[in-house]
């Protein structure tokens, strides 16, 4: 499977199966991060983690603590796309880390993602 990444009026395809995107909250300051399957029912999330807890981030019901991270798995249907809209608010863009290495996404207020399975 591949990922498509719509950012800036182009599309960056990328071989892969799994990523993680993570980013900081843009009120309580705090990392979070996700782990997300790519298949053919769409983008998958494996697993959820944050640092700590505040307005809007509560860790999932059978979230447990694993070094120093909340950790679960969120109960939500394959995507067809994840948007990623950047306000401006946040202390950092967000970090999508695969096999391959790491880029960074929506640095700007008003540069907006898209994240989706690439159609063969």
């Amino acid at each position: 499977m591949s990922l498509c990444i719509l950012a800036g009026g182009k599309v960056t395809a990328l071989a892969l199966s799994l990523f993680t995107l993570s980013w900081t909250h843009s009120v309580q300051k705090t990392e979070w991060r996700e782990t997300w399957g790519v298949t053919p029912a769409g983008l998958e999330i494996r697993e959820a983690a944050i640092k700590g807890s505040g307005a809007g981030m509560e860790p999932g019901p059978d979230a447990v603590l694993r070094d120093g991270w909340w950790v679960w798995r969120p109960s939500l249907p394959a995507q067809s796309s994840v948007s990623l809209a950047a306000s401006g608010m946040t202390p950092s863009a967000w970090t999508l880390c695969y096999n391959g290495g790491c880029l960074e996404l929506g640095a700007k207020a008003g540069e907006d993602v898209v994240l989706e399975p690439c159609r063969e």
